[in-house]
């Protein structure tokens, strides 16, 4: 569908003439446009740069060898952590650095529109991750546009009344506030029977109150189906699960959560840190890992211990959710969240320093240090 769409962009730009073409790297020919067109490019990262220094740019891109995916880079001069573990490195260089279906590799389409642009912009900001953003420019060599964390506005109280979510949001008001975990993964990993099972076996030990979003998994013959067999009758007094979607945001909002159990995915992060939850991660594809890393390595996460199979039991899950939720061991996590909370949900910092410097930036060039 991508490749479908290049006539019709290339005539809109020529008939156009924007100053500017934000593009990521899927569309990867779209460097090929603005050149031809003489219109200036500028690449949209809707990941960390932490995670875009990892995998490097232009003359210092990352050698194509497994090995190497499992330690930071020999540009990061400065103590780090994101990195790979070893079970995750083979699909990883299967994923990025493989030739696809499309007929070209991920890392190409990235070295593309990187090697091709006149800036990039990072949904990131320098109170967060500095090193890593002044690393990523000094790598590139180009303008390096932090446009913040950009973080949904804070929803109202949903009106809900009718349903599964309108009971669900009764049971959270009598809850102790900051008490309740949410769970939830999302549509893009892909859970196997096992990992579900151990999932919720590790919830139910860890005696913690939830509220488990789950998307119905491929294997599932129905929603019954989904869970261990009296799972929901043994937890109903602690929990709830609703197959499907879920308001996450509105969840995240109420006052009753406390802590999320998540893949780690960028956006996910800034809606949940937003609210000063403490995070628990089980990450499992693309940016994932390196986010858990980098999150850890600031204090802000604990990482759900896996075996080198990458397997994990309940009872990792039930200990890590308890450190984070409730033991004294995990206090300093619950009160660095809490700070975060000030930076990742600062509509002001981001909306009106940092994306309107980065407007600036669109007109005239010049990069502004917020």
């Amino acid at each position: 569908m991508i490749l479908k769409c290049e006539n019709p962009i290339r005539e809109f730009i020529a008939k156009n003439s924007p100053d500017w073409i934000l593009t990521d790297s899927a569309p990867y020919w779209v460097a090929d446009i603005a050149q031809e067109l003489q219109v200036k490019l500028m690449v949209f990262s809707v990941f960390t740069a932490a995670t875009s220094v990892f995998f490097g740019v232009g003359n210092q891109l990352r050698k194509e060898a497994r090995e190497s995916l499992t330690v930071p880079p020999k540009w990061v001069t400065f103590p780090s952590l994101v990195a790979f573990k070893e079970f995750q490195e083979k699909y990883v260089f299967a994923g990025f650095y493989t030739e696809n279906a499309s007929g070209i590799s991920d890392s190409a389409r990235l070295a593309k529109v990187l090697n091709s642009c006149q800036a990039v912009a990072v949904r990131s900001c320098n109170e967060f991750e500095g090193e890593y953003l002044t690393l990523f420019e000094k790598l590139i060599g180009k303008p390096v546009i932090p446009v913040g964390l950009l973080p949904p506005e804070m929803p109202e109280r949903r009106k809900i009344k009718d349903g599964s979510w309108g009971k669900i949001f009764e049971w959270l008001d009598k809850q102790n506030p900051k008490s309740v975990v949410f769970v939830g993964f999302g549509s893009e990993c892909k859970l196997s029977k096992d990992q579900v099972f151990e999932i919720a076996y590790g919830l139910e030990l860890s005696g913690l109150p939830f509220v488990w979003a789950l998307r119905k998994p491929s294997w599932a013959i129905d929603e019954q189906d989904c869970l261990p067999s009296g799972f929901v009758d043994r937890t109903s007094e602690k929990g709830t699960v609703c197959i499907g979607w879920a308001p996450q945001v509105e969840i995240l909002a109420h006052p009753s959560i406390g802590g999320s159990l998540f893949h780690g995915g960028w956006g996910s992060v800034i809606e949940t840190l937003q609210f000063g939850h403490a995070l628990v991660i089980l990450s499992f594809i693309v940016d994932q890992p390196l986010n858990a890393r980098l999150l850890v390595e600031k204090g802000l996460a604990i990482e759900v211990k896996t075996s080198k199979d990458g397997s994990f039991t309940r009872d990792d899950i039930a200990k890590s959710l308890r450190q984070a939720m409730v033991l004294e061991e995990g206090l300093q996590l619950r009160i660095r969240a809490k700070e975060a909370a000030a930076l990742f949900g600062d509509q002001k910092l981001h909306q009106d320093n940092y994306m309107a410097a980065f407007v600036r930036f669109l007109k005239n060039g010049v990069a502004t240090k917020i």
